[in-house]
């Protein structure tokens, strides 16, 4: 059965020109960057090349660029290592974040209050969106660190990151943002939103797997997360993954290059398959559907209905989508992003994130709003937990 993929926030397929323009990395052009020798540095001229590419997304330099594995190592790079340089004790230290950040960032934050790092999550509202007022707030003199996602991942709702690194500014306190999630959908430069440091990852931009990027502004005090050897100016030790590195560069500049040709499609066919589900589903809306959201996501509760047996009977259809976080799939607890906007434990097991992206049609939306409704209504015959709204609505 061929399925219809509408899971793009998880990974994207990589592109054929992102697999050719790596595929010599793997053969030929096998050499090691670090080597002094020709085949070394046509590799080395590889992976500048790609670091060139991704600062060119964000609008940063080159040398601000640092390759990592991914999402999470940059991530955990820019928190450890912000907490690490500060110049005072752990126990004088404060982070701030939001309570719904991806666990690359909580997970990091949770690890530094065992150090004796204080971090305040700040709560969010339906939208997903912080109170700018609160996070003035929450600032101490001991603050190192802001670090707010820039894109959600579940509801696809954006922060008003300018103002945040506006305030970040005014009180001399590094700014980290995760955009994995929005890099390559929506416009991002660092310099207009002062960004300190800023997390993307290869896979969420039609390119490969295990590749992702860190940039850290000039003069950042940042600890190294690993140690080793010298490479990459000594901020991330260890022979650069050249295939990976090159297919990064190569999805960043198709990004850059058709960003706005894919916001404006994919973002059309996204608000025709909301309307069409809101239609056609009785007591179904959409999770911060007011907030402004990357154009290619909407995170969907279908009221009385259990989102994993959804998800396996549109599957069963030949429709792939999510209940949320691919790395949280299988977790028992309710999304906590979902709960975070203020939707009961019942209602944030009821909803099913549709992300959708370049390759996305509109018959691949017309298959969806043909399956989707059938499949609901099927569950919510069997559902008691429906029976039960519908019985308190008509009382």
């Amino acid at each position: 059965m061929k399925h219809i993929y509408l899971d793009y926030n998880a990974t994207t397929p990589v592109e054929p020109a992102v697999l050719e323009a790596m595929l010599p990395y793997f053969s030929d052009g096998f050499a090691n960057a670090s080597s002094i020798h020709t085949p070394g540095q046509q590799a080395r001229a590889a992976v500048e090349t790609a670091r060139e590419q991704v600062a060119a997304l964000i609008g940063a330099k080159a040398q601000e660029i640092v390759f990592t594995s991914g999402g999470t190592e940059s991530d955990n790079h820019a928190i450890f290592g912000i907490a690490g340089a500060a110049e005072v004790g752990a126990g004088q230290k404060h982070v701030i974040t939001t309570v719904i950040e991806h666990e690359a960032v909580l997970n990091a934050c949770q690890s530094l209050e065992k150090e004796g790092v204080e971090v305040t999550y700040l709560p969010v509202n339906l939208d997903g969106l912080i109170n700018l007022d609160e996070l003035r707030g929450a600032i101490r003199p001991e603050t190192v660190l802001i670090t707010i996602m820039h894109a959600n991942n579940e509801i696809g709702t954006v922060q008003r990151i300018e103002k945040i690194g506006h305030i970040a500014q005014e009180r001399a306190i590094y700014f980290h943002t995760d955009a994995v999630q929005s890099a390559g959908k929506i416009p991002i430069d660092v310099n207009a939103i002062q960004l300190d440091l800023l997390s993307l990852s290869a896979h969420k931009i039609y390119g490969p797997k295990g590749v992702g990027a860190l940039y850290i502004r000039g003069g950042t005090k940042v600890r190294q997360l690993l140690y080793g050897g010298h490479h990459q100016r000594g901020a991330r030790p260890g022979t650069e993954n050249v295939a990976g590195i090159v297919g990064l560069g190569k999805a960043a500049e198709m990004a850059r290059e058709s960003l706005a040709e894919d916001a404006g499609r994919v973002g059309g066919l996204r608000d025709e398959l909301e309307r069409g589900i809101l239609q056609r589903v009785p007591q179904s809306r959409v999770n911060a559907g007011t907030a402004a959201r990357t154009p290619n996501t909407t995170n969907i509760l279908f009221s009385g209905v259990e989102g994993e047996a959804l998800l396996i009977a549109l599957d069963l259809k030949g429709l792939a989508v999510s209940t949320g976080a691919a790395c949280s799939s299988g977790a028992v607890e309710p999304s906590h992003v979902l709960t975070g906007i203020g939707l009961s434990a019942e209602d944030a097991r009821a909803s099913l994130r549709f992300s959708l992206g370049r390759h996305t049609t509109r018959e691949d939306v017309e298959f969806a709003l043909r399956v989707v409704p059938e499949a609901a209504e099927r569950l919510r015959e069997i559902s008691p937990t429906f029976r039960r709204t519908v019985g308190s609505e008509k009382s």
